[in-house]
C-alpha cells in the first residue's frame, strides 16, 4: 500500500469501501449478510475482504460470485458452478452459471446484500453487469443493497471516457446492458447510483454506497498501490487493464489478444502477421501515451495455441493521455489493411453467448460494427474519434459522482 497526498500536503492511506466498513462497523453488522465478491476483493493490507469481515464478526451467511468464479481463476466465458469457499467454508452461489441473477430462495435467508468486487473501468468487463443483476434482484425482493466502493484503476478522469455509447435497442447483452461508454471513468458505486436514478431499476431499491477515502479522480492504480491484484486470469497487471478497453476488441477477430501468454491484452499477433511492419505503421500515427514494439510469442491457449505468432507489444508510457479504445480501432484497421487476405472477424463463444456471433457489435454496443468507417477506412484519427465520442456522459454522471 502507498501513502497518497491529501489536503495541505498531508499523506494518507487510500481506503476502499471495505476498509472504511471495517474501521466503522455498521448497525447491520450482525444481520444476515449475503456477500457478492471474489478473491480479488481485498483490504488495503491484501487480506481477502470476506475473510477480514468474518474475523471482525460480520455475520456473512452466503457468498455470491461473478464470472471467473470466487477464486478468479475460471477461464473467460466459462460457466462456473456453485460450491463451498475453501477459505471460509461458506456456500457460494454462482452468478455466472445456471443464473445471472440471485433467485428469491437465494435471498430468503438474507437481510443485507453486500457487494465488493474490483472493476477495471471497461463496459464489457462483466463484473459491472453482475452488479446490475444484483441490484434488480434486491429491488424485486425488498433487500437492502450496500456497495463497498472501489477506485476505478483507469482513474476517474471523465475527459478520458471513450465511446461509443451502447445502443440498447440492438446491442444489449451481458457484456453491455445499458447506455454507457466503453471506458466509463466511474466507480461501480457511482454507476449504481446512476442506474438506480435513471430508470434502469424497475422497482424501488434501498441502496447505500460506502465511498472510498482519500482517492482522487486523477489517480490511476499505481498511485495508491504498488502491487496489482489480478482481477481475472487475463488481467494480471495494471497495464493489461489499461489496454483492455481497446485490445479487448481483438476477441472478435482472428488475431490473438495474448491469452495464454504472460502478457494478455498487451500483445497482439498471428502466425501470418508482419509484426515489425504493423509496429512501424502504428507508431507513425504518433498515438499519445503508447508505443508499439514488434515481438514474437507462442500462446499456450486460445487462438494459435502452440504456434509462433508475429505481432506487437503495446507499452503505455503515459496513462494520463492514453486512449485505449481509439488505439484498439487503429490497430485492427492497420492489420486489415496490411493483411486483407488473412484478417477475419470471428465468433467468440461464451456461457452467455454460446454461438459467439455478433461479438464485435456486443463489445462496441453498435449495430453492424464490422462495417464502420473507423475499422474499414484509411484516413487519420478523425474517422476513428467520431466512434469514440462518449456523448453527454460527463454531464449525465455529474449528479452521481462521489469524488
Amino acid at each position: 500500500m502507498k501513502m497518497v497526498p491529501g489536503k495541505n500536503g498531508v499523506k494518507h492511506i487510500m481506503m476502499t469501501g471495505i476498509d472504511v466498513l471495517l474501521a466503522h462497523p455498521p448497525a447491520w453488522q450482525k444481520s444476515r449478510i449475503g456477500m457478492v465478491t471474489n478473491h480479488a476483493a481485498c483490504t488495503a493490507n491484501f487480506r481477502p475482504s470476506r475473510e477480514a469481515l468474518l474475523a471482525n464478526e460480520f455475520n456473512i451467511v452466503r457468498l455470491f460470485s461473478p464470472e471467473h468464479g470466487l477464486e478468479t481463476t475460471g477461464e473467460d466465458g466459462r460457466e462456473m458452478p456453485d460450491g463451498i469457499d475453501r477459505l471460509t467454508g461458506l456456500p457460494v452461489t454462482s452468478l455466472y452459471g445456471g443464473k445471472l441473477t440471485p433467485a428469491h430462495n437465494d435471498l430468503s435467508g438474507i437481510d443485507i446484500v453486500l457487494f465488493d468486487i474490483p472493476d477495471i473501468g471497461c463496459r464489457f468487463y462483466t463484473y459491472l453487469w453482475t452488479m446490475t443483476h444484483v441490484m434488480e434482484a434486491c429491488a424485486a425482493h425488498g433487500k437492502h443493497l450496500v456497495i463497498a466502493d472501489r477506485p476505478n484503476p483507469l482513474s476517474g478522469k471523465l475527459h478520458l471516457a471513450e465511446g461509443p455509447l451502447l445502443d440498447e435497442a440492438s446491442c444489449s447483452s451481458f457484456i453491455g446492458r445499458w447506455n454507457i461508454p466503453v471506458r466509463h471513468s466511474c466507480t461501480l458505486g457511482e454507476l449504481a447510483r446512476y442506474f438506480n436514478s435513471a430508470g434502469n431499476i424497475q422497482h424501488a431499491l434501498q441502496l447505500d454506497v460506502i465511498p472510498c477515502q482519500h482517492w482522487q479522480r486523477t489517480m490511476f492504480y499505481p498511485h495508491w498501490s504498488s502491487s496489482f491484484i489480478p482481477t481475472s486470469p487475463a488481467i494480471p497487471c495494471f497495464e493489461s487493464a489499461l489496454l483492455y478497453p481497446g485490445m479487448g476488441l481483438l476477441e472478435a477477430t482472428n488475431i490473438s489478444e495474448g491469452r495464454g501468454t504472460a502478457t494478455p491484452f498487451r500483445v497482439a499477433g498471428a502466425p501470418w502477421l508482419d509484426g515489425p511492419h504493423i509496429a512501424k505503421l502504428f507508431n507513425e500515427y504518433a498515438p499519445e501515451g503508447v508505443y508499439a514494439r514488434p515481438v514474437s510469442f507462442v500462446p499456450a491457449e486460445g487462438k494459435y495455441q502452440g504456434q509462433k505468432c508475429s505481432g506487437v507489444m503495446m507499452h503505455v508510457n503515459d496513462p494520463a493521455v492514453f486512449r485505449p479504445v481509439r488505439n484498439g480501432w487503429l490497430l485492427i484497421r492497420l492489420i486489415r489493411q496490411l493483411h486483407p487476405d488473412h484478417f477475419r472477424w470471428a465468433p467468440y463463444p461464451t456461457h452467455v453467448n454460446r454461438s459467439g456471433t455478433r461479438h464485435l457489435e456486443l463489445l462496441l454496443g453498435v449495430k453492424d460494427a464490422e462495417s464502420l468507417v473507423a475499422v474499414r477506412g484509411d484516413g487519420g484519427w478523425e474517422d476513428i474519434e467520431k466512434y469514440t465520442d462518449p456523448g453527454d456522459w460527463e454531464k449525465r454522471m455529474a449528479p452521481y459522482l462521489l469524488y
